[in-house]
């Protein structure tokens, strides 16, 4: 078959820099018909400080700017193993469309993570977004075996099935379990929840690790780093039981990740010690974590999970989400040994 791929001889790949903004925000805006200004400015600067951390790619035709991509690295995103990294946005000129710039910018992202050891590159993609749906179809995306689910940042119900008990809820072991919660009773009261801080990563990580099998020190180190450079708004929480911590949930505010132009929060951790499931600890995080968000005027809470976590899917259908209107894709790279 023959290549019909355009020739990119024109253009020129190299590293984002602070000078670069302004073309970004315009290029972008220009797509979008909005804003991202934020959003830019607080990723360039985490990439600035953690480069190790992101992949920020600049298209030059003539020595001007006339495309971006920019990637971050995520490993164990949500529980997954693994050194993975999210496309959070591209955009090219409208001059310069159609004629191969939106890939050369993504085999630019793709090597430099190859090279940094990711072994597949991510993002999501509203499903009526058709034209950039097909473009990461002819780079080498697939739909990836994984939900986006959704709910809006209204109070959990103070009500349970009457029927539903820590015995016959079949939550899994890393996500606690709804049962139990009394009638008429906010989860978030019958449990110290407070914000995460430094000291919280060790007892984190154990009880990760004892949820997973395996030691995501790396990850959550990651998260940790994310909230000292501002990469986006964290809103961590533990639960404190007998002194103890005995469950987390990890959530972001990032305003314009893959696309949107409103502040959609991410909720990627939550973990209950299993010395302590079945007691509702995993729904009182959810509660409090809910609560914030509504202050902060975040009005919908997103997540992922695998299509076939039945058990995870339970909890988070109970707990109010639905479906969204994205689609999670994922491109596999060939990681050099």
């Amino acid at each position: 078959m023959t290549n019909t791929r355009p020739d990119t001889s024109a253009f020129q790949t190299q590293p984002l820099g602070e000078d670069d903004l302004e073309a970004v925000i315009a290029i972008d805006q220009a797509s979008s018909g909005q804003t991202r200004r934020s959003f830019f400015e607080r990723r360039l600067a985490a990439a600035l400080m953690r480069p190790r951390d992101y992949v920020y790619v600049g298209l030059h035709r003539d020595g001007r700017l006339t495309g971006f991509a920019m990637a971050r690295l995520i490993d164990g995103d949500f529980g997954e193993p693994g050194a993975r990294a999210a496309l959070d946005a591209i955009g090219v000129e409208t001059g310069a469309q159609n004629n191969g710039a939106g890939h050369c910018l993504l085999d630019a992202v793709k090597s430099i993570l190859v090279h940094k050891g990711a072994v597949a590159l991510e993002t999501q993609v509203d499903w009526s977004d058709r034209a950039l749906l097909g473009f990461l179809g002819n780079a080498g995306f697939d739909l990836a075996p994984r939900m986006v689910l959704i709910r809006p940042t209204t109070a959990l119900s103070p009500t349970i099935d009457a029927e539903v008990t820590s015995e016959s809820d079949p939550i899994e072991p890393d996500f606690s379990d709804p049962g139990g919660d009394e009638a008429h009773a906010l989860a978030r009261d019958r449990e110290r929840i407070r914000s995460m801080n430094t000291e919280d990563l060790t007892p984190i990580i154990r009880i990760d690790r004892k949820l997973s099998g395996q030691d995501r020190r790396s990850y959550f180190t990651h998260i940790q780093r994310e909230i000292e450079v501002g990469a986006g708004v964290r809103l961590s929480l533990v639960a404190e039981r007998d002194g103890f911590v005995a469950g987390f949930i990890m959530a972001r505010v990032d305003y314009g990740e893959f696309g949107r132009t409103v502040p959609v929060a991410v909720m990627d951790g939550l973990g209950i010690d299993p010395g302590y499931q079945g007691q509702g600890i995993g729904r009182a995080l959810l509660d409090q974590l809910i609560s914030n968000l509504a202050m902060l005027r975040v009005e919908r809470l997103r997540t992922e999970a695998a299509w076939n976590a039945t058990p995870l899917i339970a909890f988070f259908s109970m707990s109010g989400f639905t479906p969204s209107q994205s689609i999670a894709l994922s491109c596999p790279l060939n990681v050099k040994g």
